[in-house]
């Protein structure tokens, strides 16, 4: 028995915003939102994913809304690459998301509560040691809150590191389905000891999809391995380019410091707006004055030899 990955989009969408999954959503939601409470009783998803017609891999987040029995709405995007203002882009669709509750003429009081719960595939808060983290608006000093109307919450799946084993609670049993689904070959009991992870690995058997499915799966599984190559690549380059540059500054420290030495032993000490035109020369600039300097026979020659270069560029 082989799983698909809950990351790619077909199957994020097909686990959790299809039709058939409502009492998925709602133990997932009560494990990760409300940490492990019975709080949501029923929720209606908002336009359920038909799991037939998928649309294009040109975005890599992925998003199921859902309005909750308690009048809040959630969005939940789960992002497998870590993309540029990535953080922003949370912001903004939360805000656009709460904003068009309201058509023109509808008053404030109809505006409800939004939660945008956002998974990631990758380190956000690297100096948190938090898996799971969650932000309101609150008073700078004393932190009460000033509404509950805008929550953001982010799970960082690269913290989670339990063993099957190791699972306890709801919440570590749905993370580590998310996490490890395409690695498991039948359903452990930790998991299937959970009604809606049982169902969630029966929505997820690769052997249950057709054959227009399993296209469309490895299409978007093909589009997120090459977007990590690319973005591998670039961070390789970056590396090089820095190393290179960290050279080349390396070099010109040394030879600026060379050429102050030399020129205090022969002349004594330099005015600091000599020593500071010398720190700015190319390192092509500071070999041609290694060279000149043995010809000086007086600091006013330095000055001259500077002044020479600033007309010559």
């Amino acid at each position: 028995m082989r799983f698909i990955s809950p990351k790619t989009d077909f199957a994020f969408k097909k686990i959790f915003g299809s039709r058939k999954s409502k009492n998925i959503l709602i133990s997932f939601l009560n494990a990760i939102v409300y940490e492990n409470t019975n709080t949501i009783k029923s929720l209606e998803i908002i336009d359920p994913y038909n799991p037939g017609t998928t649309r294009t891999v040109k975005d890599t987040y992925l998003d199921v809304r859902a309005l909750l029995d308690n009048g809040s709405t959630v969005i939940i995007e789960m992002q497998v690459l870590n993309v540029e203002a990535f953080e922003k882009r949370v912001i903004y669709n939360l805000a656009k998301a709460y904003g068009n509750q309201l058509n023109v003429g509808q008053k404030y009081p109809r505006l409800q509560p939004f939660i945008a719960l956002t998974i990631t595939d990758f380190l956000l808060f690297e100096d948190s040691p938090k898996m799971i983290n969650k932000f309101r608006f609150k008073e700078e000093t004393e932190l009460f809150n000033y509404r509950d109307e805008l929550t953001l919450i982010f799970l960082e799946l690269p913290k989670f590191k339990k063993e099957l084993s190791e699972l306890k609670t709801l919440s570590e049993k749905w993370i580590y389905f998310i996490k490890s689904a395409p690695s498991l070959e039948l359903i452990p009991e930790p998991l299937g000891s959970v009604p809606e992870i049982g169902e969630a690995l029966n929505i997820a058997n690769r052997a249950k999809l057709s054959n227009d499915e399993l296209e469309e799966l490895e299409k978007q599984e093909l589009f997120i391995e090459d977007r990590k190559g690319e973005i591998s690549l670039a961070k390789k380059e970056g590396r090089e380019e820095g190393r290179e540059e960290g050279r080349e500054k390396g070099k010109i420290e040394q030879a600026v410091k060379q050429s102050l030495r030399v020129i205090r032993r022969l002349f004594g000490e330099v005015s600091p707006d000599i020593q500071s035109e010398i720190e700015q020369l190319s390192l092509e600039k500071l070999d041609l004055l290694a060279e000149a300097i043995f010809d000086f026979t007086a600091a006013e020659d330095v000055e001259s030899w500077l002044e020479s270069q600033r007309e010559n560029n």
